[in-house]
Protein backbone atom coordinates (compact mmCIF):
# COMPACT_ATOMS: atom_id res chain seq x y z
CA UNK A 1 0.00 0.00 0.00
CA UNK A 2 1.22 3.48 -0.80
CA UNK A 3 0.22 5.64 2.16
CA UNK A 4 -0.43 9.37 1.89
CA UNK A 5 -0.55 12.12 4.53
CA UNK A 6 -4.06 12.53 5.97
CA UNK A 7 -5.16 9.03 4.96
CA UNK A 8 -7.30 7.20 7.54
CA UNK A 9 -6.61 3.52 8.12
CA UNK A 10 -8.65 1.04 10.13
CA UNK A 11 -7.75 -2.35 11.57
CA UNK A 12 -9.49 -5.42 10.22
CA UNK A 13 -9.07 -7.33 13.52
CA UNK A 14 -10.08 -4.82 16.22
CA UNK A 15 -11.21 -1.21 16.78
CA UNK A 16 -7.86 0.51 16.07
CA UNK A 17 -7.93 3.44 13.63
CA UNK A 18 -5.07 5.77 12.68
CA UNK A 19 -4.29 8.81 10.53
CA UNK A 20 -1.07 8.96 8.51
CA UNK A 21 0.87 12.02 9.72
CA UNK A 22 4.10 11.49 7.77
CA UNK A 23 4.99 8.91 5.13
CA UNK A 24 7.64 8.03 2.55
CA UNK A 25 7.09 7.74 -1.21
CA UNK A 26 7.30 3.94 -1.26
CA UNK A 27 5.10 0.89 -0.87
CA UNK A 28 4.59 -0.15 2.76
CA UNK A 29 2.74 -2.95 4.51
CA UNK A 30 0.98 -1.29 7.47
CA UNK A 31 -0.61 -3.84 9.80
CA UNK A 32 -2.45 -3.98 13.11
CA UNK A 33 -2.51 -7.21 15.07
CA UNK A 34 -0.71 -8.93 12.19
CA UNK A 35 -3.42 -8.16 9.59
CA UNK A 36 -3.25 -5.50 6.88
CA UNK A 37 -5.08 -2.25 7.67
CA UNK A 38 -7.84 -1.06 5.34
CA UNK A 39 -8.51 2.46 4.15
CA UNK A 40 -11.38 4.00 6.10
CA UNK A 41 -12.44 5.42 9.44
CA UNK A 42 -13.28 2.28 11.38
CA UNK A 43 -14.10 -1.39 11.19
CA UNK A 44 -17.35 -2.59 9.70
CA UNK A 45 -20.02 -4.39 11.73
CA UNK A 46 -17.59 -7.21 12.48
CA UNK A 47 -13.84 -7.61 12.28
CA UNK A 48 -12.91 -9.53 9.14
CA UNK A 49 -9.22 -10.33 9.67
CA UNK A 50 -7.45 -12.88 11.81
CA UNK A 51 -5.18 -11.50 14.52
CA UNK A 52 -1.72 -12.80 15.36
CA UNK A 53 -1.74 -13.42 19.17
CA UNK A 54 1.90 -12.27 19.35
CA UNK A 55 0.95 -8.85 17.95
CA UNK A 56 -1.87 -7.95 20.33
CA UNK A 57 0.00 -5.50 22.59
CA UNK A 58 -2.47 -2.67 22.05
CA UNK A 59 -2.44 0.85 20.64
CA UNK A 60 -3.36 3.93 22.67
CA UNK A 61 -5.69 6.78 21.73
CA UNK A 62 -3.91 10.05 20.90
CA UNK A 63 -0.43 8.53 20.80
CA UNK A 64 1.90 8.71 17.83
CA UNK A 65 3.68 5.64 16.51
CA UNK A 66 6.75 6.10 14.31
CA UNK A 67 9.15 4.13 12.16
CA UNK A 68 11.85 6.80 11.98
CA UNK A 69 14.08 4.80 9.61
CA UNK A 70 11.24 4.75 7.04
CA UNK A 71 9.90 8.24 7.73
CA UNK A 72 6.45 6.93 8.72
CA UNK A 73 4.36 8.38 11.55
CA UNK A 74 0.80 7.40 12.54
CA UNK A 75 -1.60 9.08 15.00
CA UNK A 76 -3.97 6.69 16.78
CA UNK A 77 -7.56 8.02 16.64
CA UNK A 78 -9.28 4.91 18.06
CA UNK A 79 -7.48 2.60 20.43
CA UNK A 80 -7.57 -1.16 20.17
CA UNK A 81 -5.87 -4.40 21.14
CA UNK A 82 -3.65 -4.77 18.04
CA UNK A 83 -0.01 -3.72 17.76
CA UNK A 84 0.76 -1.36 14.88
CA UNK A 85 3.54 -2.58 12.59
CA UNK A 86 5.12 -1.65 9.27
CA UNK A 87 6.70 -4.23 6.95
CA UNK A 88 6.41 -6.80 9.77
CA UNK A 89 8.25 -4.71 12.39
CA UNK A 90 6.24 -3.38 15.39
CA UNK A 91 6.17 0.43 15.56
CA UNK A 92 7.29 1.98 18.84
CA UNK A 93 5.31 4.77 20.48
CA UNK A 94 6.91 8.13 19.74
CA UNK A 95 8.20 9.88 22.84
CA UNK A 96 7.24 13.46 23.63
CA UNK A 97 9.76 16.19 22.91
CA UNK A 98 11.16 17.70 26.11
CA UNK A 99 10.21 21.31 26.76
CA UNK A 100 12.97 23.87 27.25
CA UNK A 101 13.89 24.83 30.79
CA UNK A 102 12.05 27.87 32.14
CA UNK A 103 14.66 29.50 34.35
Amino acid sequence: MRARVGQMLASTVDTTAVIVVRCPEQELEITCGGAAMAEGNGPGPAATGTADPGLMGGSLLGKRYAAEELGLELLCTKQGQGTLAVNGVPMPMKSAKPLPASD
